[in-house]
C-alpha cells in the first residue's frame, strides 16, 4: 500500500507537507503543490479514510436513503442510486445506502454516528414527514423529489407535472380527443408520493386545457394487475385513442395486453411512457416517450450537497425541463 511517506519520498518533500496540500490548511507554493500532485497521481496514493477523517472532521462519505417496495420499479430506482454512487466517486466520496423502512430514527442514529458528512433522500413524499427531522441533525441535506413545502432544504427532480403537460399536449396535437393516463400503484399515491401526484395534477390540468375526455388510473406493479387496468380503461373509455403510461413496471404487460385485445399501437392507440430512454428503446416499436433523467438527476443532487458541504448554505430548488422523444408508439388519430 502506498503510504504518504512514500509520496514525500517522491516528491523530495517532508511528509507534513504532504499532507497540508492534502488538507489545504497551509499555504503551500504552486511549484511543491504541483509536485506533491504528481506524486500521488504517479504512485496512485489515497488518503486513510480514517486519518482523513480525524485530519479534518470529514468522512468524505455521503448517505443515500433509498426506497425499497413493492410498489415501486426496484431497477428504475437503482439508476438514480448509481448516478450517485459513481459521482459521488468523482469527487472522492463514497456512499453509505439506507432504506427509507429506518425512517427518521435510521436518519438520527446516522447523524449521531458521525459516519456521513451529509444526506441525500430519495422517495420523498408531498406532505414530507421527515423534514423537521432533516433540518435539526446539522447535516447538509438533499432531496431527490419535491415536497409541497421544502422550507430550506434544497431539491432537485423531473419537473413531473410540465412532464405530464407534454404527453397530454402531444397527444392532442396528433388529434387525440379521448386520453387515459396508466399511473403507478395505489399505495403510492395514498402514501403522497411527490412525484405522483405532480404528474396526476400535470395530467389533469392538461386534458381540462385542451377539452379532452380524459380519465385516471391506478395500476399495481404485476402482471394480472396491469391487465386489469387495460381491461377497465377500454371499458370505461371505449373510444380511447390516446394512452399516457407513467408505470415502469406494468408498461410491457400493458403493451402485450393492448396487442392482445386488438388494439395496434400506434394505429389503433397511441402511446406515451415516462421511463427511462433504453427501456423505451426495448419494445417492437420503439416508443415515443419522456425519459426519466436519472443521471442528470444523481450528479445534481451530489453536486448540491458537496456546495453545502462547502458553505453555500442557500437552498435551491431545481426541477428539469422535460423533454419528449417521438417514438414510433404515436401517430394522428385515425
Amino acid at each position: 500500500m502506498v503510504t504518504i511517506a512514500d509520496v514525500a519520498r517522491d516528491a523530495g518533500v517532508s511528509a507534513s507537507t504532504v499532507s497540508y496540500v492534502l488538507s489545504g490548511k497551509r499555504s503551500i507554493s504552486a511549484e511543491t503543490r504541483r509536485r506533491v500532485e504528481a506524486s500521488i497521481r504517479k504512485l496512485g496514493y489515497h488518503p486513510h479514510a480514517g486519518a482523513r477523517a480525524l485530519a479534518s472532521s470529514r468522512t468524505n462519505v455521503l448517505a443515500l436513503v433509498m426506497p425499497l417496495r413493492t410498489d415501486i420499479d426496484v431497477p428504475v430506482v437503482m439508476r438514480f442510486v448509481t448516478s450517485v454512487v459513481t459521482v459521488a466517486r468523482e469527487h472522492d466520496h463514497d456512499v453509505l445506502l439506507l432504506t427509507n423502512d429506518e425512517g427518521p430514527q435510521g436518519l438520527r442514529r446516522v447523524a449521531a454516528s458521525a459516519i456521513a458528512d451529509a444526506i441525500l433522500v430519495m422517495d420523498v413524499e408531498a406532505d414530507e414527514p421527515r423534514i423537521p427531522v432533516l433540518r435539526s441533525l446539522l447535516r447538509p441535506a438533499v432531496l431527490i423529489g419535491v415536497p409541497d413545502d421544502p422550507q430550506d432544504l434544497s431539491c432537485v427532480d423531473l419537473d413531473f407535472r410540465a412532464a405530464a403537460a407534454r404527453c397530454v399536449h402531444h397527444l392532442a396535437d396528433l388529434g387525440h380527443t379521448d386520453v387515459a393516463l396508466v399511473g403507478p400503484s395505489p399505495t403510492v399515491y395514498e402514501r403522497g408520493t411527490s412525484f405522483a401526484g405532480r404528474f396526476l395534477r400535470g395530467f389533469d390540468d392538461a386534458v381540462r386545457e385542451r377539452g379532452l375526455r380524459g380519465g385516471a388510473y391506478q395500476c399495481p406493479p404485476s402482471h394480472e394487475a396491469a391487465r386489469a387496468c387495460v381491461a377497465e380503461v377500454l371499458t370505461r373509455q371505449p373510444d380511447v385513442t390516446g394512452l399516457v403510461v407513467h408505470n415502469e413496471a406494468a408498461l410491457g404487460t400493458v403493451l402485450s395486453e393492448l396487442d392482445r385485445r386488438g388494439r395496434k399501437v400506434p394505429e389503433d392507440i397511441s402511446v406515451v411512457a415516462v421511463c427511462p430512454e433504453d427501456m423505451a428503446d426495448g419494445f417492437a416499436v420503439p416508443l415515443t416517450a419522456v425519459p426519466i433523467p436519472s443521471d442528470e438527476v444523481g450528479r445534481l443532487a451530489v453536486e448540491m450537497v458537496l456546495r453545502r458541504l462547502d458553505g453555500e448554505v442557500a437552498p435551491e430548488v431545481r426541477l428539469l425541463s422535460p423533454r419528449l422523444r417521438r417514438g414510433g408508439s404515436t401517430a394522428p388519430r385515425r
